[in-house]
Parts: structure tokens; C-alpha cells; sequence
């Protein structure tokens, strides 16, 4: 493995502007912009202060509603995200429900892979599960040969949920970063440690920047369907990269995860999140901001926003944060809860700005009256 270095294998072309790391979002400035006249979660997302603090909440879409599960009765996971009507319909339960500040689009990390072709199912109480798992040279060669598919009825789905919604509550595009989706094709399902994926980075560069692009490629034409829909922020959700050192995820992650991102307008507020990567808060923060004017770090839970913030400065950047209620405390009681809410909102005044969420999804146990009245409660700061 002498002088091995994925951004050797084609995979640095696509991030020729980074050059050096630290120059990216250096002391990134948040001027007036429309957005500040606007619903103010998108002034918030942009660096500018609200009156009070705005909230919304990763899967809030789904899971804890019982309303989501009538709705989806008698279809599975993936069929019903790309069901327009349906979708759309999920989308609006929580605004409707709990009174957020956005809304954040029903679908699945999945779902491009879907379109794309490929045989994945969600099985109950597992996660995504792939028919073929992807772990050769050939085997890449086969699959980077599918096309991105249609992606017509996200956009569609994106569409209803902005006319349903009007331009009060706007809509929060995401898409699961390419190292996750990758992750789930060389392991073939959920895995601990990802040691396949991680194998694949070392063992063949070629296969993996290969591989990378081409889930990079099918990221960007699910953010596009989104945003060509009336998405008007969107979240890149790397649910595995926390197990990635700071130097492999710079590497051989990063510039993929930069292509994803790459063809959006970059007036764009752009959230970039991890989960359990507090060490890679800075190259996190780098990729959001060669991507967009207006980039935000989501912080999980085990990571201070404080400690986020004092990241950013030392690497001499600055944005807003988003995050980060641990979620166990939404079954701690409300005294325990609120502490926690108004804590985390002090910190989030340090930035500059934040928009309130929790420190991961939503759990599917949660009480919906207790996120109603926590959202009640952060507004209330």
C-alpha cells in the first residue's frame, strides 16, 4: 500500500478548486439576501437571526406518526416514496401536526438506486438489504453502467408538497451521501464497521472512485428532481463516514460527496451532516461550502454545537450549525427535554446562526405529542 492515495485515481478532478483544504469557506460570509425577508428557517440557514428559534426535525416525515401509518398501509417503504400522491401527503403530515418550520421531503436514501435499476428491498427491523452486493472490479463495471433512471415522480412529490404548503413552510430536499450508499452496496445491508467498504477504498482505488462517482452521479439527479420541484434547502446525510479517519474520508469520500452537490444553484442553503463524525466537522463544513454560498454543518449529538464552532474557527470558517437534541431525551420527561432544548439553543446562539433539530432521525417509538410540544417549547425561547 506504499504511497497509496485515492485522489490519485481520477477522483481530485472534480475538486481542482480545493486545492489546498483550508482555503474552502474561509470565514464564509452570510450578506442580506432575499432569504431574510423570507420564512424564517431559510433566514436562519442563511446566517441571519430570527425572532425566535426554528425547528424541524430529521424523519419526522413517517415513523412516529400514526396518521403515516394508515397512510402507508398495504404498501412497502419504497413503493409508497415513489408514489407522488402518497408522498406528498406523508411530507405534510408534521408540518401539519406539530407546526414546523419546514418540511423535509418522504423518501429514502434508496430510492436512486431504485430508479437506477438496482435490487434493493427495507426489510423491517433491518434496513436496506441488496440483492447482489457489489464488491469486485467487475461488478462495479456492471453497475456503473445503469443510468441515474426517472426521476419524475420525486419531483413530482416536491411539487405537490410546495403547492400544498404554500411559501410559508418551505421544503428540505436531502440525499444519503455517496460513501453511505456505497457502503450499503459492497456490504450488501447494514454493517458495524463497513470493513468491506473500507477494504474496497485501499485494495482497489480505481473500483472504488469508480463506484463513487457513479452514486455521486445519482445523488445529484435525486437533489436536482428535488430542487427542480420547489426544494428550496438541501440535506446531504452521511449516516457511515463517522467511521472513516479524518485522512480517508478527505481522500477518497469528500470529492465524491463534493460531485453530488456540484450542480446546484449555489444560492442554495446546503446542510451537510454525519452521523458520530465530530473529527471530520471541518471537511463536513469544506464540501457543503465549495458547494453553496450558503452552507450549514448539521453536529449530531455527541458532539457539542460549542465544540463544532470552535472546529470551524480554528480551520478559520464560519457558518451556521444545525442540530442537535439527542434524541434519548425525548423520552427523559419534559423537565429533562426542555433543559436539553434550551440548552442547546444558548449554544446555538454562538453561531452564526442555527436552526434547531435533533442530534439524529426521529426514533419510530417517539410520542408525536412530544415533538409537538417541544416545537412548541423552542419557539417559545
Amino acid at each position: 500500500m506504499h504511497g497509496y492515495r485515492c485522489d490519485r485515481i481520477g477522483v481530485a478532478g472534480d475538486l481542482r478548486d480545493f486545492g489546498g483544504w483550508g482555503r474552502i469557506g474561509a470565514m464564509t460570509e452570510h450578506l442580506d439576501d432575499p432569504a431574510a425577508n423570507g420564512p424564517a428557517i431559510l433566514a436562519a440557514l442563511t446566517g441571519h437571526r430570527t425572532e425566535h428559534p426554528t425547528v424541524w426535525f430529521m424523519r419526522q416525515a413517517g415513523r412516529s406518526l400514526p396518521e403515516y401509518r394508515a397512510a402507508r398501509e398495504g404498501t412497502t417503504m419504497l413503493e409508497s416514496c415513489l408514489n407522488p400522491e402518497l408522498a406528498a401527503e406523508i411530507t405534510c403530515q408534521p408540518v401539519r401536526r406539530h407546526g414546523v418550520d419546514a418540511a423535509v421531503l418522504y423518501s429514502d436514501i434508496m430510492v436512486p438506486l431504485v430508479l437506477a435499476g438496482v435490487g434493493v428491498r427495507i426489510e423491517p427491523g433491518v434496513g436496506p438489504v441488496l440483492d447482489q452486493p457489489v464488491r469486485t472490479a467487475a461488478e462495479v463495471d456492471a453497475l456503473v453502467g445503469r443510468g441515474p433512471g426517472d426521476a419524475s415522480a420525486v419531483a413530482r412529490e416536491a411539487q405537490m408538497v410546495v403547492q400544498e404548503l404554500g411559501g410559508s413552510t418551505p421544503l428540505i430536499g436531502f440525499a444519503g451521501a455517496p460513501f453511505t450508499i456505497a457502503a450499503y452496496l459492497v456490504e450488501g445491508g447494514p454493517s458495524r464497521d463497513h470493513l468491506a467498504a473500507r477494504a474496497m477504498m485501499h485494495s482497489d482505488p480505481a473500483s472504488w472512485a469508480k463506484l463513487m462517482d457513479w452514486v455521486a452521479d445519482l445523488d445529484a439527479d435525486f437533489l436536482t428532481a428535488q430542487t427542480a420541484g420547489g426544494a428550496r434547502a438541501v440535506q446531504l446525510f452521511d449516516s457511515w463516514a463517522g467511521s472513516l479517519s479524518e485522512a480517508d474520508y478527505t481522500r477518497c469520500v469528500a470529492p465524491h460527496s463534493a460531485r453530488a452537490l456540484s450542480g446546484l444553484d449555489r444560492t442554495l442553503p446546503v446542510i451537510h451532516f454525519g452521523v458520530n463524525a465530530g473529527h471530520l466537522a471541518v471537511p463536513f463544513a469544506q464540501v457543503a461550502a465549495a458547494a453553496s454560498s450558503h452552507p450549514v454543518l448539521g453536529v449530531d449529538h455527541r458532539t457539542t454545537l460549542d465544540h463544532a464552532l470552535a472546529s470551524l474557527m480554528v480551520a478559520g470558517m464560519t457558518m451556521p450549525l444545525q442540530g442537535n437534541i439527542n434524541p434519548a431525551l425525548l423520552f427523559a420527561g419534559s423537565e429533562a427535554l426542555e433543559a436539553e432544548a434550551r440548552a442547546v439553543v444558548e449554544s446555538g446562539r454562538r453561531a452564526p446562526g442555527h436552526v434547531v433539530n435533533l442530534g439524529h432521525g426521529v426514533p419510530a417509538s417517539t410520542d408525536p405529542d412530544t415533538l409537538t410540544r417541544l416545537v412548541e417549547f423552542v419557539h417559545s425561547l
